[in-house]
């Protein structure tokens, strides 16, 4: 393509513009996904800056350096600047050049070509301390218990290494997938998901909501063959894993444990939750006894963009044993993707949402943000409150109940979610509409309880916290409400929106509202979040919700 016809303006400082509207722009943002992260999606023009770790991670996916140079220079409007295509080279290749090897002599051993690196590693305040003795000129022994926590340092200091250390096969336990009940198979994205995940050994899937995880998961304990220990978010989703295994896998119930906070189970396969992995009895980690009780060949880590930060220090221990981590978005608001990379492993997987939705896997949706207008007295009490409070007092303004009233008259009948943030404004929210209303306090029997009523339509609106955030399967839920969010986060706009894009029977597309009041912080974090969205192609528009009755 000649420059001067591109939907992308490439600059020095690593930032690439996209024009939305452009024929091709399509085209150049799955071309440049992989390269580059989103920052910023107003309605125009769309920001993405090339980052070293989403260099790095698309050079363990296989991909190399001209190949962005290709995308870059193919779809650019203007010559690329030639220092950038020289640091994105050189940035693309530090990926590597220091290797963690199982040496038959020596054990865990730091490797590279290149002694000067190795003797610039043994000199940095980082690093040192994790190496051991000096082999030769192009090797260093690494003190075994210190192959997470290096990787962790060699990230920082700019020399992402390769792990081909290489991992135990833990105890060996049968497991297949089964087709006895109904007639299914792995679907091809599915398969090639897991088949990434086990060539490269340890690393991330990411596929979008609907799109079938969890047998990714199954696919991958069939390959491993061994005992498997699966970690999720709450005891709701752990007993939708169990469900799933039992119809999916040769696994009986007798083999899967629940270890949560109602049970303690340790079987073969053993689901555990976050929460009680990371619950402190008399300052210590009483759930470490979890991880060393068996000889596990494999731990998955479903939700992976929520590991909360104890986890990340207990799997620097489990570099040994295959790790795969689940999500539909790589996203994490505490910036510690680097650590997801480090300790987890690169990203193996990685499915475009709207190119499943045009395969018919996950349903199309329409992103519609409903802007409101705070009431003058609460204009005033925002106006004047102190900081921390404003969020709350904007997302949570009298106006949204009349928003939310319109829409469920525009969509009378079909299966609704109204999500939130804040229990008081639920509550409101589910006496007015006389509704169930399901948070953190709800008992998992009585949540388990309200879903299935959803799920089977005797319940048409349920009002949600964020407990309904993750790993929850309504696959007839056809429309969202959110009434208010976690601040700006990004991973819970796309977590939300998954509850919608399992396929409906019917076809139908699904529909993802917001109702923000306008100038105010609830207006900026909305924007804020969308970024994610944004980045898979999804655009949302803007109604006033004085229009909602008249577009009916």
């Amino acid at each position: 393509m000649a420059f001067g016809s591109g939907p992308l303006i490439v600059q020095s400082d690593k930032t690439v513009l996209l024009e939305i509207d452009h024929e091709q722009a399509g085209a150049a943002r799955a071309a440049l996904a992989p390269f580059a992260e989103l920052e910023r999606a107003p309605e125009h023009v769309h920001t993405y800056r090339i980052t070293p770790l989403a260099l790095w991670n698309a050079r363990a996916a296989g991909h190399d350096a001209e190949q962005l140079v290709d995308v870059l220079e193919r779809y650019s409007r203007f010559p690329v600047p030639q220092a950038l295509l020289i640091d994105v080279a050189e940035t693309m290749a530090r990926y590597g050049r220091v290797r963690l090897i199982q040496h038959p002599a020596h054990g865990l051993v730091l490797e590279s070509q290149e002694p000067a690196i190795l003797a610039e590693l043994r000199r940095h305040k980082q690093v040192k301390d994790m190496l051991g003795t000096q082999i030769d000129q192009h090797s260093i022994a690494v003190f075994p218990s210190e192959r997470g926590r290096l990787k962790q340092a060699l990230l920082k200091v700019h020399w992402p290494a390769e792990d081909l250390a290489g991992y135990v096969d833990g105890e060996a336990h049968p497991i297949a997938l089964s087709t006895a009940e109904e007639q299914w198979a792995l679907r091809d994205y599915q398969q090639l998901a897991a088949e990434s995940f086990w060539e490269g050994g340890s690393g991330v899937v990411v596929l979008p909501c609907g799109a079938g995880k969890t047998m990714v998961g199954a696919a991958a304990m069939a390959k491993a063959q061994a005992t498997t220990l699966i970690l999720v978010t709450n005891t709701v989703a752990g007993r939708q894993w169990r469900d799933e295994l039992l119809r999916r896998t040769t696994l009986s119930e007798e083999e899967i444990g629940e270890y949560s906070g109602e049970k303690k189970e340790i079987r073969p396969v053993t689901i555990a939750t976050y929460q009680v992995v990371t619950r402190k009895t008399q300052g210590e980690y009483r759930a470490l006894e979890l991880f060393d009780s068996r000889d596990w060949g494999l731990i998955i880590y479903d939700e992976v963009h929520l590991l909360p930060a104890p986890v990340f220090r207990m799997t620097s221990d489990l570099q040994s044993r295959r790790r795969l981590g689940l999500t539909a978005t790589l996203v994490r608001e505490d910036g510690r993707e680097g650590d997801v990379f480090s300790l987890i492993g690169p990203k193996r997987y990685d499915a475009p949402w709207k190119d499943l939705e045009m395969q018919g896997y996950i349903a199309t949706a329409e992103c519609v943000e409903v802007r409101t207008s705070m009431s003058e007295s609460e204009r005033m009490l925002y106006a004047t409150a102190e900081p921390k409070d404003r969020y709350r007092i904007a997302a949570c303004a009298g106006s949204k109940m009349k928003a939310i009233d319109a829409l469920l008259q525009r969509h009378e009948g079909e299966p609704t979610l109204i999500i939130g943030a804040f229990i008081d404004q639920l509550e409101e929210i589910a006496q007015h509409l006389q509704v169930p209303v399901i948070e953190g306090k709800t008992s998992t029997k009585k949540r388990e309880e309200l879903f299935q009523r959803f799920r089977d339509g005797e319940l048409r609106t349920l009002v949600v916290s964020k407990v309904a955030n993750f790993s929850i399967d309504l696959p007839e839920a056809a429309v969202a409400i959110q009434v208010s969010g976690t601040f700006g986060s990004r991973q819970e706009e796309a977590q939300r929106l998954g509850r919608l894009l399992r396929p409906k029977t019917q076809g139908n597309e699904a529909h993802f509202y917001t109702i923000v009041s306008r100038d105010s912080l609830d207006a900026e974090y909305a924007a804020h979040r969308q970024r994610f969205l944004a980045e898979q192609g999804y655009a949302y528009h803007i109604v006033d919700a004085d229009d909602l009755r008249e577009q009916r």
